[in-house]
């Protein structure tokens, strides 16, 4: 490995450079030079350009530090995510911090800013940034920090250069990625709109738009909707709306395992995108047996009540548990309606007819919940069932396109952590295509 050396983060950079607002504070309305703080800085790293709050330009002129420069490296310094960094890229002529942000900027070179940022993404490099967090209340850094956190870094600019070029060429892949995502999202909003109100005809083509094809369509309790489709109330249908026990059996904190014979939901377990088992609670077999109502069977359609109303998630064979047990804030949809296919009914509620009905049903209510005698008054979609086959075959394909993107995320933020693992620590050498110079960094600290 080359030379590598151990300085402190003042010694590469200087003393942590703050900002400040105005008196009364800023907001994204205003007009004026963008402000960062904490709120642009993402947990995981990286920069956030969604919400730019704004100083006057007077105000800004007469800042004597924290205005920005392209590759200025921010670390947020109080709140509850303490310690996140972020790499601003210079996108705006001119920009600020705020108060709860330090600035890290090297006047000297003796590191490169991208490399700076890598370094202090580490993991080993967190956990020492939070060591130095004082106040309980309210957490913070102080500018001590900077004396008190070192890194080991690579003497020869070219090396530092070259570190930083593939970390970098990883992060645009990942921040591509990402954009790619966002705008495939963007086109499932509209294409769910589309087919739950235009529908999907044999030739696998959507309706004409009703303003193009007024004669296709008829007005319906769900708005308009193809002429050959039908709505029907929720009471009385084919399908049940079944609750859970919250008899004497009800499990209670310390009857609830981190495994064991029954899955017993939370509201974790069913959120706006389906099921999702990152976290798990457990019952046993005996608990089991003694609860009647609310176990699942496949097919079935779960919709949370109370606390987050509306998540909703289906238990289809994908689900790898076999016996799984709604908790008090759910209720299961059972259907043996002759023609509603189950996954449509979870996807039609899911996408398009939801939060419609819940408004409609539950207007002027300031309780967060969804008692069964206000589900029961839920107008569903009944197109044929070759039909809800075709619609069904567009939701899954957008969906396995987001799911493939999504895993290409994944797979260059396994790559970027590697990576960073091995060039950071001089685990892996980097070859340095260009002539290396030769100056090393203590000649600047």
């Amino acid at each position: 490995m080359r030379e590598w050396r151990r300085y402190s983060i003042r010694q590469l950079v200087g003393a942590p450079i703050s900002g400040k607002r105005p008196t009364g504070g800023v907001n994204a309305e205003s007009e004026g030079i963008p402000s960062l703080g904490g709120e642009n800085i993402r947990a995981d790293g990286g920069m956030d350009y969604g919400t730019i709050n704004r100083v006057p330009v007077e105000f800004f002129r007469s800042m004597p530090k924290g205005r920005l420069q392209a590759n200025d490296v921010l670390i947020n310094k109080d709140g509850a995510q303490t310690g996140k960094v972020g790499l601003y890229d210079g996108r705006f002529d001119e920009a600020a911090v705020n108060e709860h942000v330090f600035i890290l900027r090297s006047s000297s070179g003796a590191i490169d800013q991208r490399l700076l940022y890598y370094f202090l993404l580490l993991p080993d490099t967190q956990l020492r940034i939070a060591r130095r967090i004082t106040g309980s209340a309210q957490p913070g850094l102080n500018s001590q920090f900077a004396d008190a956190v070192h890194l080991t870094v690579p003497s020869e600019r070219g090396e530092q250069r070259r570190i930083a070029e593939v970390l970098s060429t990883v992060d645009e892949a990942i921040e591509q990625t990402e954009a790619l995502i966002a705008k495939t999202q963007q086109i499932k909003a509209g294409l769910m709109h589309d087919l739950f109100t235009r529908g999907v005809t044999a030739d696998g083509q959507l309706r004409p738009p009703r303003e193009e094809a007024p004669q296709l369509y008829k007005e319906s309790p769900l708005g308009w909707i193809p002429k050959d489709w039908e709505t029907f109330v929720l009471d009385g249908s084919d399908i049940a709306i079944i609750d859970g026990d919250r008899g004497e059996h009800y499990p209670q904190s310390h009857e609830l395992l981190s495994y064991g014979h029954c899955l017993f939901l939370s509201a974790t377990n069913v959120t706006k995108r389906g099921f999702e088992f990152s976290s798990k609670q457990f019952i046993t077999r005996n608990k089991d047996a003694k609860l009647r109502t609310g176990k699942l069977v496949r097919g079935d359609v779960i919709i949370t009540t109370r606390g987050t109303v509306g998540n909703i998630a289906y238990y289809d064979d994908a689900v790898p548990f076999s016996h799984v047990r709604i908790n008090s804030g759910m209720v299961i949809l059972r259907s043996s309606h002759p023609t509603l296919l189950p996954d449509f009914l979870y996807a039609s509620l899911q996408q398009h007819i939801f939060d419609r009905e819940y408004k409609r049903v539950v207007s002027g209510s300031a309780q967060p919940q969804l008692p069964i005698r206000d589900l029961k008054r839920f107008n569903l979609l009944l197109p044929h069932a070759d039909e809800q086959g075709r619609i069904l075959a567009r939701v899954a394909a957008i969906h396995d396109q987001i799911a493939s993107e999504s895993e290409t995320r994944s797979k260059l933020c396994e790559l970027k952590h590697g990576l960073m693992h091995d060039l950071l620590t001089g685990r892996v050498p980097v070859t340095i295509e260009s002539a290396p110079e030769t100056k090393e960094v203590a000649a600047n600290v």
